[in-house]
């Protein structure tokens, strides 16, 4: 068994373990059964600081096919991976995510050490690591669960068992089965997830096959509810299974929840939400360790400060929540988790904070590192022509940076020409992080982030947030595209009033206004490439950052012929000459008629011809 982190205490006997936010009670046993050798695994771990609340807590269970001699080693490898790696993920993943992660790549390794020996065989399957996995990871107010194999995860109710997972196991015929997904066979795992609410006093019971398929729901409801202990519930479970007839090695985990967190922000930033907001600062000023300098912005939510750290010298930004927001909690939060991303990412076109002090705070402000230089949308005006060069230079920076957030699983969703920065050498560094929307943290706190409709500006926020629906990394693409078109028009793709069309129908009628339309020769694949990044669907935009920087630099014919509607293609120069054309083409056609020609030779004949008829 792999405990890490577990101190042991004495609560019947079995483990309690007491976060402050989520307490929860383990039974575990593990026996060999009939067979020389247990070659199941099983474990559970409790981390510290952060990751207790970002993470949860882990529980996982593992079990070697009989027929290899490397199964334990295998059921080994599968839990301790899990339940050291899953904690090296990014606190800003989803616990999915994170989890699907480190399951394939454990998958990866294994069936890459299975390999050497060559490709896998029932021969050479035997001395292979091959096993199944099924984990569960307590977050907040819900269970994860992940499964390959035949294990089994099943919540106690009443009298008897619902169970949530699915064996993976097909008829061999004649009684006979197999299984059809393990750890190690395929360079590709498929893993079942599943994510279900929990309270207070649930029951999680974690099982290998040869317990869950030797005793009936019925008997292990009666076992569990009978016990005096969870340990003691865990090992009758595994000798009734074995005294049922079960030949196979036996393991039982049994999670009680006993307590949990709100579920709201104040899990997220603990004691720092009940602090009362800071004041409005003066030039001058000493605050909390910091001289300000002087104010950077005021505006409606916020007020942004230059100050220097009197200890370090360090200048910094101090962002304080606006006397309207002041008793807001949402707000409150805001900021708080402002520089909570901010040190969880790193990257030169992100904004980052400075080097944390062991200073205790008295209030809620967040602290930045300060970037000296100007907005994109001053940078624009003093700029209102820049060349093609510095257009792909810009949109690439800015998408480099967006890319290093949706990697941690965020999403900007504020992202406008006032919430990015460009120095004096062309660095362009993204601002703002306060509407950020984070994947594990909306696991702990839904709605943490705010609605997506109002958390960007109008003019450059996705249309699908209007309908009310969640921003998404496309979101963020869409505005990237509307900074590419106004850095090159000073203009809006479908100009200003595309956040009063919150409909489907209604977002069905804005047309893209061209760039060919408004700055004379600019090359119609460019033009292409930002009209697909800012499609009102999403389902027509790029899927990744990368495609729309490259097609920016790399003409691309298929989206050039496929970008717009036929009568939407071509500047009104080129319509009119068209047109011009077709209208001496169709006076030709009927000039050139037979019949057309008699007509203009001999008009009075002609008639009175079809007057005597």
């Amino acid at each position: 068994m792999f405990r890490t982190g577990l101190p042991r205490h004495s609560f019947h006997d079995a483990h309690r373990v007491m976060t402050g936010r989520l307490s929860i009670s383990v039974g575990q046993y593990s026996t060999a059964g009939v067979k020389p050798e247990n070659q199941d695994f099983h474990g559970m771990l409790l981390p510290v600081g952060d990751d207790l609340v970002t993470k949860g807590i882990a529980v996982a269970i593992a079990d070697g096919i009989s027929t290899s001699k490397l199964g334990a080693t295998a059921a080994q490898t599968a839990v301790k991976s899990f339940l050291s790696d899953y904690y090296c993920t990014s606190g800003a993943w989803s616990v999915q995510n994170s989890g699907q992660r480190v399951i394939a790549a454990t998958n990866s390794w294994m069936y890459a050490q299975n390999r050497q020996a060559g490709p896998l065989t029932d021969e050479t399957r035997e001395a292979g690591m091959i096993c199944t996995l099924t984990t569960l990871v307590l977050k907040s107010r819900s269970a994860h669960i992940f499964h390959v194999g035949d294990g089994q995860v099943a919540r106690i109710v009443g009298s008897g068992l619902e169970v949530l997972t699915e064996p993976h196991r097909v008829s061999a015929g004649g009684g006979q089965t197999y299984l059809a997904r393990a750890m190690g066979v395929n360079r590709h795992v498929e893993i079942d997830y599943r994510q279900v609410p929990v309270q207070p006093g649930d029951l999680f019971l974690l099982t290998t096959d040869g317990v869950s398929e030797a005793l009936t729901a019925s008997q292990i409801a009666r076992i569990v509810g009978e016990s005096r202990s969870l340990d003691d519930a865990a090992m009758v479970l595994c000798e009734a299974a074995r005294e049922a007839g079960s030949t196979d090695n036996l393991t039982a985990q049994i999670v009680r929840i006993e307590e949990l967190p709100s579920g709201d922000v104040a899990d997220l930033v603990g004691g720092q939400g009940a602090l009362p907001p800071a004041p409005h600062l003066e030039a001058g000023q000493t605050f909390e360790g910091y001289r300000i300098l002087r104010r950077l912005y005021g505006g409606a939510r916020s007020h942004v400060y230059l100050a220097r750290d009197t200890v370090g010298g360090r200048k910094v930004v101090i962002k304080v929540p606006s006397t309207e927001h002041g008793e807001d909690a949402g707000q409150m939060a805001a900021l708080l988790l402002e520089e909570w991303v901010m040190r969880r990412v790193s990257h030169q076109n992100l904004l980052s904070a400075p080097p944390e002090t062991n200073r205790p705070r008295g209030f809620v402000y967040s602290v930045a590192a300060y970037v000296a230089g100007q907005t994109l949308d001053e940078w624009m005006h003093d700029n209102p022509e820049p060349d093609l060069a510095t257009v792909r230079d810009i949109v690439r920076q800015i998408a480099s940076g967006l890319l290093a957030l949706h990697r941690k699983e965020m999403v900007h969703r504020d992202l406008r020409p006032q919430n990015v920065m460009i120095d004096a050498d062309g660095t362009v560094t993204i601002i703002d992080f306060g509407s950020v929307e984070v994947a594990g943290l909306e696991e702990i706190a839904p709605g943490t982030a705010g609605e997506a409709a109002f958390a960007g500006t109008v003019q450059f926020s996705a249309p699908e947030v209007y309908r009310g629906a969640g921003a998404s990394a496309k979101s963020d693409i869409y505005s990237l595209g509307v900074i590419a078109y106004r850095l090159v028009t000073g203009e809006l793709p479908y100009g200003p009033r595309v956040a009063n069309a919150t409909t489907v129908t209604a977002q069905g009628k804005l047309k893209y206004r061209s760039i060919a339309d408004k700055v004379p020769d600019f090359p119609a694949w460019m033009d292409a490439a930002i009209a697909r990044a800012c499609a009102i669907d999403p389902a027509k935009r790029y899927d990744e950052l990368s495609e729309f920087t490259y097609d920016l630099a790399h003409p691309n014919n298929s989206l050039v012929a496929d970008s717009r509607p036929l009568m939407e293609r071509g500047s009104a120069r080129d319509w009119r000459l068209i047109a011009l054309v077709l209208a001496v083409a169709l006076a030709l056609s009927i000039l050139t008629r037979p019949d057309v020609g008699l007509f203009l030779a001999h008009p009075i004949e002609h008639s009175a011809q079809e007057n005597a008829r």
